[in-house]
């Protein structure tokens, strides 16, 4: 099971040696690049160890097709979005597995508007790549390529124009910053001291070795919580291997939990701009009341950036994002952005003259469990259809899986699209409920799926 390759909407996950090799990199880089047709693509990648392997595969596969590939090498997935609209090209490629342990490795597909494919056009490009029907140019078509080391600069320049800068640098900030030794490392300490904070770093080299598991829930960021204790830190923050997210420690050094970062800078935005807020199925109950505080409207979607930043953009939202930690500013660009969420965090503590702690009292308090069960790929959507049948007299959301929606509490079971998973999650207003709630569900998965 583990070396399933993982086709979605996410774009394409795999083990690297197993289910992801470099003839099956170049035959999905030969289908982006007869989808968006010739001209530039963009191209980086995070720290993983396998990540030249990957890139000259993908470089291959783009230029026999004949697109020119603009290489921006380390960086963030936001910056490779970014980078796509700013350049005018026609798509852009992030190398990146983000959550997913080192041993994966990944693509996600960009468009010209610098957001990720939507499933029409996911659909067309894993048509193109399963018919075989690529567009191959002669050797006289073949683009030369070129390296643009400006791409980190340009991101942060958008970043600082966005921020009230002066009112930051005031505060002189101590802060703890954990980048996984991933992408972010090259940009989010930077950023930090441009901001006139004192910076203490922790896993920030690109050596492409991860210290901690990518994924940053508050079970892999002791180190973070210890650190920032010891050195009486203002606040941490920790990143995932391509810093699209990002969670928060406490000047006391508690982990607060990746759904605190959306909820915070919907708490901020929203008390400067009345409006819409655009988040998923999955994030926690506290954003509705954090958006009915400030007479504001939220929309539910599918979980997944896509589905995120599309209704963000038909709706003209002020915030949106994900309870993942993956928060999208408009303002910036339709992406989820760990790095300019950084900044408006701080923004937010710098403004209001309040430590984060003081401001994380003010978000409602709500409890919520999240667990993943492994199940083969073929039970997937049987087992899920199944759970439907049991919850049956309840109330139920099937917009996305199944939601099983109580009183002041819900359960939600879907299909990952990163892992071969059903994922579920649970939310109550005590974390005993919590708890019961995703442990039932996960045994009901486990009952069903056998």
């Amino acid at each position: 099971m583990k070396e399933e390759l993982m086709m979605s909407v996410s774009g394409v996950r795999g083990i690297v040696g197993k289910s992801l090799t470099p003839s099956l990199l170049i035959r999905l880089a030969q289908a982006f690049g007869t989808l968006v047709g010739p001209g530039t693509v963009v191209v980086g990648r995070d720290t993983r160890l396998s990540g030249e392997m990957v890139k000259h595969a993908v470089f291959s596969g783009l230029i026999s097709s004949g697109c020119e590939v603009i290489d921006i090498e380390i960086c963030p997935t936001p910056t490779i979005q970014l980078m796509a609209k700013e350049l005018k090209a026609k798509g852009g490629l992030a190398i990146t597995a983000s959550h997913n342990p080192i041993e994966w490795n990944a693509l996600k597909f960009i468009s010209s508007t610098g957001m990720f494919l939507n499933e029409k056009q996911a659909k067309k490009l894993f048509k193109i790549f399963n018919e075989n029907s690529f567009r191959q140019v002669s050797w006289d078509g073949l683009k030369v390529g070129m390296t643009y080391p400006l791409a980190v600069r340009a991101h942060l320049k958008k970043i600082m124009d966005f921020l009230d800068v002066e009112k930051i640098r005031k505060k002189s900030f101590k802060v703890v910053v954990d980048c996984c030794n991933g992408a972010g490392s090259v940009i989010s300490p930077a950023l930090l001291r441009e901001l006139g904070c004192f910076v203490v770093e922790v896993n920030t080299n690109t050596d492409g070795f991860f210290p901690r598991p990518p994924e940053p829930i508050p079970q892999n960021l002791g180190v973070l919580c210890s650190v920032v204790k010891a050195t009486g830190s203002d606040i941490g923050f920790a990143h995932d291997s391509d810093a699209d997210r990002l969670s928060i420690v406490s000047e006391k050094g508690i982990a607060v939990g990746e759904e605190m970062t959306l909820e915070l800078a919907a708490d901020y935005v929203l008390s400067k701009k009345k409006g819409i807020v655009v988040t998923n199925l999955s994030t926690s109950m506290a954003i509705d009341d954090i958006v009915k505080r400030h007479s504001g409207r939220l929309i539910r979607t599918k979980v997944g950036e896509i589905n995120v930043t599309t209704q963000a953009k038909k709706y003209k939202a002020v915030i949106a994002g994900e309870g993942n930690g993956g928060v999208i500013n408009p303002r910036i660009h339709y992406g989820r952005d760990g790095i300019a969420t950084l900044g408006l965090i701080l923004e937010y503590m710098a403004s209001e003259n309040k430590s984060i702690s003081q401001l994380i009292s003010r978000i409602p308090v709500y409890h919520i469990e999240k667990k993943k069960i492994q199940v083969a790929r073929e039970n997937i959507a049987p087992t899920i259809e199944n759970i439907k049948n049991e919850y049956k007299d309840k109330k139920i959301d099937c917009t996305d899986g199944i939601k099983i929606l109580m009183d002041h509490a819900w359960i939600h079971f879907r299909a990952s699209g990163t892992e071969p998973v059903i994922r579920v999650i649970a939310e109550a207003k005590t974390k005993s409920q919590a708890e019961k709630l995703c442990n039932d569900g996960m045994k009901l998965v486990k009952k069903i799926s056998q």
